[in-house]
C-alpha cells in the first residue's frame, strides 16, 4: 500500500506560510517520504492569501493534487478558499482566536502572545499540532525547528509543545507510518538546484536585477557566495546586468544572468551582442505569465519561441528546459560548459512551478566537472575570431602574454578588426553556421530526451519542463508513454523522431494559450494530434490533468 498525505497551509503575506510549508515538507522528509510542496502566493508583502500545499508519497512525485487531507488556516479566508479541497479523511487545524471552521480549534494567537512572540511564530504551535495529529514524537518537530530558525528558538519549541499537548485530543488521527528503508533526501528548490549546478561546472558570477521567479536565486547565491566562492552582483537593470556579465565573460570569468521575460525582452541586443562577438554567457529565464506584467508570481510556460528566436541577425544559441531539480542542477552545469565550450549564448527556461516549488531530490556531484574551452597556445599572433573546421576560435583573454584580444560587435576579421567587405561578411555568417552544426553533433552524446510510462504504448505525451512531472505521473498509471524534449535548441529530433515514428496518437501538453513546443515540433516537421494547454497562471494539478487527458484520449471535448 502507498500511503499518500496532503496538507494545506494557508495565511495571509506575511503570516511566513512558505516557511511553515517548508518545516511541514522537512516532517515528511524525515520520515522518509517523497515531498513536494507548491507555493502559491501574491505579489504583495502583506495582506492577500498565500497557501503552501505538501504532498507526501512512498514514490517519486513531483506535481501535487487539487484534493488534500489537513488544512492548517491561519485565517478565515483560507477555510473560505479551500475547504472544498478536503478529502474523506480530513481535518483543520485552525488559529480559533480569529476563524470559525469544524475541526481542531487552538487559540494560536493567544498561545504566542502570551509568550510575547510575533505572530508568524503561530506556525510553530500549529506545527507542534500537526506532529500530535499524525501520531509522531515531539522530539521530531523540535528537530525541525531546529534546523529550520536562526533566533528565537527555544521559545518556538515551547509554543509547539502547547500544540502539541493541545492537540492532544486528536493525537494519531491520521497515525502516519515512517517508510522502512528509506532515507531523509535533499530538499532543493528549482532556484537553488540552478545555482549548485552552476557553481559546479565553475560559476564564478552572478549578475542579476530582481525579477520573480528568479529572485531566489540571487538571494540564494549571494547569501552564500563566501562558501562558492563567486560575486553575486545587483546592478541597477537588467540591461546593466547582462552588460556586466558579458563583460566579465570577455575577461574568463564564468558568468550567469537571471532574469524573467520582461527582463529578457530588455536583454536582447545583449544576446545579440553574445552572438557576433562569441562571447559565452549562460542566462536562466525565469518564466511567467505575461504580457507585460501578467502575473508576477505565478506560472507559465510562454516563453519558448522567443527564447529560440529572440534576436536580430542569425546567431547561434542553445536553449534547455530542466523539469525538476535533478535536471536544473545537470543541466546548469552542462549549459555554462556549453556555452564556453563553442562561445555562444545559453538559455535555461525554467518555469516558476520548478523554481519557486519544493522537491525531494537525489543528485550526485562528482557526475559534473568542469569542461575548458580550447585556448590559445600562445604561438603566433593571436587571432580572436580564427576561422577553424568547425567554427570555434581558440580563447585568449585580456592580460595573457602576447595576446591582443578583441571583442567586436561589428561584422569582423579574423583579428576583429571592423569589415564591411562582402567575402569576410559571408565568412563570418558561415563561421557561425559551423558553430551551429558542431553544436548539434556534440548534443547527439549528450541525453537531450527524456523517457517515462510504457514505452510500447501507442499514444504518447509530449511536454516540457516542470509539466513533466504530473504527466509522467498519470503515463506511469494509465500505461501510456511520454517523452521530454530537455534541449529545445537544436531540437534533438534524431532523437524524438526514435520514440513518434510509431505512435498512433500524440498529445502535446503545456502551460501555454498556444502550444509553442507542439508549433515547433510541427515546424521540425512532427506530427502532434492533441494539445492539452493551460493558461490560468497555475500548473497542472494531477486531478485536472488526468481527467483532460482521458477526455482527450476517448476524443472527448
Amino acid at each position: 500500500m502507498n500511503h499518500e498525505y496532503s496538507v494545506l497551509v494557508g495565511g495571509q503575506a506575511g503570516d511566513g506560510i512558505r516557511l511553515a510549508g517548508y518545516a511541514v515538507a522537512k516532517l515528511f522528509n524525515r520520515l522518509g517520504y517523497w515531498v513536494f510542496a507548491y507555493n502559491d502566493y501574491q505579489s504583495l508583502i502583506r495582506g492577500g492569501h498565500n497557501f503552501s500545499i505538501i504532498r507526501a508519497a512512498e514514490k517519486r512525485i513531483e506535481a501535487h493534487k487539487e484534493r488534500v487531507n489537513i488544512i492548517i488556516a491561519m485565517n478565515q479566508d483560507t477555510v473560505d478558499k479551500h475547504n472544498w479541497r478536503l478529502e474523506n479523511e480530513k481535518l483543520i487545524i485552525f488559529d480559533s482566536n480569529n476563524v470559525k471552521a469544524d475541526g481542531l480549534g487552538l487559540p494560536l494567537t493567544e498561545i504566542v502572545k502570551n509568550r510575547g512572540l510575533p505572530l508568524i511564530a503561530r506556525n510553530s504551535v500549529s506545527l507542534g499540532a500537526l506532529a500530535s495529529v499524525l501520531g509522531l514524537e515531539f522530539s521530531l518537530i523540535e528537530n525541525v525547528i531546529r534546523s529550520s530558525l536562526r533566533r528565537s528558538i527555544d521559545e518556538n519549541i515551547a509554543v509547539a509543545r502547547e500544540g502539541y499537548e493541545a492537540a492532544s485530543n486528536h493525537k494519531g488521527y491520521f497515525r502516519i507510518p515512517v517508510v522502512h528503508g528509506s532515507q531523509p533526501k535533499l530538499l532543493l528548490s528549482g532556484n537553488e538546484a540552478v545555482g549548485l549546478g552552476a557553481v559546479r561546472a565553475g560559476l564564478k558570477l552572478y549578475v542579476a536585477y530582481p525579477m520573480t521567479p528568479s529572485t531566489p536565486l540571487l538571494h540564494y547565491l549571494a547569501n552564500n557566495s563566501d562558501e562558492f566562492g563567486l560575486r553575486a552582483i545587483q546592478p541597477e537593470n537588467e540591461i546593466a546586468a547582462i552588460g556586466i556579465a558579458q563583460g566579465a565573460a570577455y575577461a574568463g570569468i564564468r558568468s550567469m544572468v537571471g532574469t524573467s521575460g520582461g527582463g529578457f525582452c530588455l536583454m536582447v541586443e545583449h544576446l545579440s551582442l553574445a552572438g557576433q562577438a562569441e562571447i559565452p554567457i549562460l542566462i536562466m529565464i525565469g518564466e511567467r505569465p505575461g504580457p507585460a506584467i501578467g502575473l508576477p508570481t505565478y506560472h507559465a510556460q510562454g516563453e519558448l519561441l522567443f527564447s529560440i528566436f529572440a534576436g536580430h541577425g542569425e546567431f547561434p544559441r542553445i536553449v534547455a528546459s530542466p523539469g525538476d531539480p535533478e535536471e536544473a542542477f545537470y543541466l546548469s552545469a552542462e549549459m555554462l560548459n556549453l556555452a564556453w565550450k563553442f562561445q555562444v549564448p545559453a538559455i535555461l527556461l525554467a518555469d516558476y512551478c520548478l523554481l519557486e516549488s519544493t522537491f525531494s531530490t537525489i543528485i550526485d556531484e562528482e557526475k559534473v566537472i568542469i569542461e575548458n574551452p580550447k585556448m590559445w597556445t600562445g604561438e603566433g599572433e593571436y587571432k580572436r575570431y580564427l576561422q577553424t573546421g568547425n567554427g570555434v576560435s581558440p580563447l585568449a583573454f585580456p592580460g595573457m602574454e602576447k595576446a591582443i584580444v578583441k571583442s567586436n560587435s561589428y561584422e569582423h576579421d579574423e583579428f576583429g578588426i571592423t569589415t564591411e567587405d562582402p567575402e569576410l561578411t559571408k565568412q563570418g555568417a558561415e563561421k557561425r553556421i559551423k558553430k551551429s552544426v558542431a553544436i548539434e553533433n556534440e548534443l547527439k552524446k549528450k541525453t537531450t530526451v527524456k523517457t517515462y510510462g510504457n514505452p510500447m504504448s501507442q499514444i504518447v505525451l509530449i511536454t516540457w519542463g516542470s509539466t513533466k512531472g504530473g504527466v509522467a505521473e498519470i503515463a506511469e498509471k494509465h500505461g501510456l508513454s511520454v517523452i521530454q524534449p530537455l534541449y529545445l535548441n537544436p531540437l534533438p529530433v534524431w532523437e524524438i523522431e526514435k520514440y513518434l515514428s510509431k505512435a498512433e496518437k500524440t498529445i502535446c501538453i503545456e502551460a501555454n494559450s498556444t502550444g509553442q513546443l507542439a508549433k515547433w515540433m510541427k515546424y521540425h516537421g512532427f506530427r502532434i494530434d492533441e494539445t492539452i494547454l493551460k493558461y490560468d497562471g497555475r500548473p497542472f494539478t494531477i486531478d485536472y490533468l488526468e481527467e483532460k487527458i482521458k477526455r482527450v484520449i476517448s476524443n472527448e471535448h
